[in-house]
C-alpha cells in the first residue's frame, strides 16, 4: 500500500514548510517513526519521522523547496516485498503509480502532527480574486483571513491588492536580501574567505531582531543582586533534589520564580501593545532563551504562574532539553508573554538583550561572580565580605513601560531573589 508523506501542520500559525534535507534516498528501507527528513518553518526546525514502515518509493519535493502544509512530499510503499527491488526499480515502480489516478494502489493519507485546518468554506470569492490569489501564491488559510470590504464581508479586488502591498512592504522592510554567492566569490575568494548562506532559522531570527528594534523603543536598566544565600542553598541540596525529582537543580528556576512573582505585581511588564491598545494577560507564558545547535531559540513554559517551584523547574528542564535536541514543535515557541535570557552562561557579566516581540520586556542574567562587597548592619557599621553577585538587566518597551515601573519591577525581582523562600524548594 502506498502511504503519502505530507508536509505536516506544525502549529496553528504555520502554513508552509521548507525541506532542509532528505535523510533517506529513494529505495531506502525505513522503519516507522524513523527520521526521514528535516524541515524548517518560520518558527523552528524539526525532524520528521516516517508514518509507516516500508520503502521510500518517490520524493516529490526536493531539498530547499517550500510548500504549503498538507502537500504530498513523498510516498512510502508498505509492502515489504518491495525491499528486494533495486533503487532504480523502486523509482520505476513509484513512477508507474500515477498519483492522479484514482484506480492506482490504495493509499493512506497520514498527516504528521495533525491539526485541524479551519477554512470558511462558505465564503464567496470572485473569479478575479481567486485568479489573483493563485497568481500571487496566496494560500487558502491566508485568503480566509483577509478582511473583506464587500457585501457580506466579500473580499474585493481592492482588498486583495491591499493585502499584497502590505505583504510586499513587510518583506522589503524585514527580509534578508538574497545574494549571488558565485558573484561574491569573485570579491571574496578562498582561501582567505569562506562564504556560507544563512539557513532559514538564521534569516528568520535576523528579521525578527530588526523588527523588534524598529517596533519598540528599547530601554535597559541594570541592578546587582546578592545571590550568596541561593548559591549556598543550591549546593547543599543538589544531590537530594536530583534524587527526588530525577533532574538537576540549576539557577534558572530561582530567577524564573522571582520574575513570575514580580510580574504578578507589575502586570504591564507582562503585557503587549497592539495599535493603541494595551493587552493585559491574566497568565504568564515564560520564554527561556536557549542556545540550540541551530541557533538561539526561545521555548515557552505556559501558565508559569500556576506552577510550584519543582514543577516550574521540571518544565524549564524539559523545554531546554527538547530545544537542544531539536525536538520542539512550533507551538512550543509561540505566545510567550515575558522572556529570560542567560548570557551569563558564557561568562558575560552584563548585556542589553532585544525584546522578543510582541512582548514588552525581557530579563537578562549575567554571570555569577564572587566580589568583595561592603555590608552595613542596622547600626550603620560597615564590613567587607566576599559575596556571590550577579548583574540583572531588564529591557522594556518604553512606549508602555516607563522608567519608574521598569525600575520597580527589577527591584522586586532583586528582592525576591535576596529574600528567597527556600521552603518553596523543599515542598
Amino acid at each position: 500500500m502506498q502511504v503519502e508523506i505530507i508536509m505536516p501542520k506544525m502549529g496553528e500559525s504555520i502554513f508552509e514548510g521548507t525541506i532542509i534535507r532528505w535523510l533517506k534516498k529513494v529505495g531506502s528501507k525505513i522503519e516507522k517513526d524513523e527520521t526521514i527528513l528535516d524541515i524548517s518553518t518560520d518558527k523552528v526546525d524539526s525532524e520528521i519521522p516516517s508514518p509507516a514502515q516500508g520503502i521510500l518509493t518517490k520524493i516529490l519535493v526536493q531539498e530547499q523547496q517550500t510548500v504549503p502544509v498538507g502537500t504530498v512530499i513523498a510516498y512510502v510503499e508498505t509492502d515489504l516485498s518491495a525491499g528486494s527491488e533495486t533503487a532504480g526499480q523502486t523509482e520505476a515502480a513509484a513512477a508507474a503509480l500515477d498519483i492522479s489516478d484514482d484506480k492506482s494502489a490504495p493509499r493512506s493519507n497520514i498527516l504528521l502532527h495533525p491539526q485541524n485546518q479551519k477554512h470558511d468554506r462558505h465564503r464567496f470569492y470572485s473569479p478575479l480574486v481567486k485568479m489573483i490569489a493563485k497568481k500571487e501564491g496566496i494560500e487558502q488559510n491566508a485568503l480566509d483571513k483577509i478582511a473583506g470590504s464587500g457585501s457580506h464581508d466579500r473580499v474585493t479586488k481592492h482588498d486583495i491588492l491591499n493585502y499584497l502591498k502590505i505583504r510586499s512592504d513587510a518583506a522589503k522592510t524585514f527580509s534578508i536580501r538574497a545574494v549571488d554567492i558565485s558573484e561574491l566569490n569573485k570579491k571574496y575568494p578562498e582561501p582567505k574567505y569562506r562564504l556560507a548562506r544563512m539557513d532559514n532559522m538564521q534569516k528568520k531570527m535576523a528579521e525578527h531582531m530588526v523588527r523588534s528594534i524598529s517596533t519598540s523603543p528599547h530601554v535597559t536598566i541594570i541592578d546587582e543582586v546578592d545571590l550568596t544565600e541561593i548559591v549556598k542553598f543550591r549546593l547543599s541540596i543538589l544531590q537530594q533534589f536530583e534524587k527526588q525529582t530525577g533532574f538537576k537543580l540549576t539557577y534558572m528556576p530561582f530567577f524564573a520564580c522571582a520574575a513570575v512573582n514580580a510580574l504578578k505585581e507589575f502586570s504591564i511588564v507582562n503585557s503587549s501593545l497592539e495599535g493603541d491598545v494595551i493587552i493585559y494577560k491574566n497568565f504568564i507564558n515564560l520564554g527561556i532563551a536557549v542556545a540550540a545547535p541551530n541557533g538561539l531559540i526561545v521555548p515557552v513554559v505556559r501558565s508559569a504562574e500556576e506552577k510550584d517551584f519543582i514543577s516550574l523547574a521540571g518544565s524549564l528542564t524539559d523545554v531546554t532539553a527538547r530545544a537542544r535536541a531539536k525536538k520542539l514543535l512550533p507551538d512550543d515557541i509561540v505566545n510567550g508573554t515575558f522572556s529570560i535570557t542567560n548570557y551569563g552562561i558564557f561568562g558575560s557579566i552584563m548585556g542589553t538583550p532585544i525584546i522578543n516581540q510582541p512582548q514588552a520586556a525581557i530579563l537578562g542574567l549575567g554571570a555569577i561572580k564572587k566580589r568583595p562587597m561592603v555590608l552595613s548592619d542596622d547600626a550603620g557599621n560597615d564590613d567587607v565580605e566576599i559575596r556571590s553577585m550577579i548583574y540583572l538587566t531588564l529591557t522594556f518597551d518604553h512606549r508602555i513601560i516607563d522608567g519608574a515601573i521598569g525600575g520597580q519591577c527589577l527591584s522586586r525581582i532583586k528582592w525576591n531573589l535576596e529574600h528567597f523562600d527556600f521552603q518553596l524548594v523543599l515542598q
